[in-house]
């Protein structure tokens, strides 16, 4: 699953980004609502964080252009002012759910689950590349009829580049889209980390076989 967060203040945006990340979600982040806007025609979110109050062009703004251009992306509102008649213009201008600050990140992100769950259901949560499957939300690999058992970042990496098939993805680009946080050098973690996650899926069509099926498939 992947949620874009807007929000100005860059300390709340990394507490929610790393709250989000730690349940499993893959986070893009912006600061102000033009950015938001290019991001949302650019990747498919399955949930947006959004706050009210940013910088120029503001969050309800944001909302309704995104309505208006029939994005139908489940939108969380967050507003520091809490007004009963900024929370009815936010959900009459399309948003789903409404979050006052300060809030709770463990209710944020139940939230967030709730609303990515909803969206689940009117839109396919299944990516399909050639004869591979997965779904976001049982994390299940599928090649085939075999089931393919991930590792957290195996997952996170296979789905960042399944959404990004056909496109050149640099690496520190696929760490940070995957919303994967390493210590070790990017080349050498990318390296161990497809390898792997290759092996099990080339594994699946032939035990021999050991072509790097995640390269043929995504470049």
């Amino acid at each position: 699953m992947r949620v874009l967060v807007v929000e100005d203040e860059k300390k709340t945006a990394s507490f929610v980004r790393k709250a989000l990340q730690a349940e499993g979600f893959a986070v893009d982040v912006c600061h102000n609502g033009d950015d938001a806007l290019a991001a949302a025609r650019a990747t498919p979110f399955d949930g947006i964080v959004l706050d009210i109050m940013l910088p120029g062009r503001d969050g309800l703004s944001v909302l309704r252009q995104l309505r208006e251009r029939k994005n139908v992306t489940p939108v969380l509102l967050l507003s520091a002012r809490g007004e009963v008649n900024e929370r009815v213009e936010g959900l009459n201008a399309g948003a789903d759910d409404y979050l006052p600050k300060p809030f709770e990140l463990v209710e944020l992100v139940a939230r967030v689950r709730a609303l990515t769950r909803r969206g689940g259901e009117t839109k396919s949560t299944v990516l399909s590349v050639a004869d591979l499957t997965l779904d976001t939300l049982t994390r299940q690999a599928q090649r085939g009829e075999t089931s393919i058992e991930l590792t957290v970042r195996e997952y996170r990496l296979l789905e960042f580049l399944m959404r990004s098939a056909g496109r050149l993805c640099g690496r520190m680009m696929i760490l940070e889209k995957s919303g994967i946080m390493i210590s070790t050098p990017a080349r050498t973690w990318l390296t161990f980390t497809s390898g792997g996650c290759a092996k099990k899926l080339t594994r699946t069509l032939n035990p021999s076989c050991s072509t790097p099926f995640v390269a043929r498939a995504m470049c």
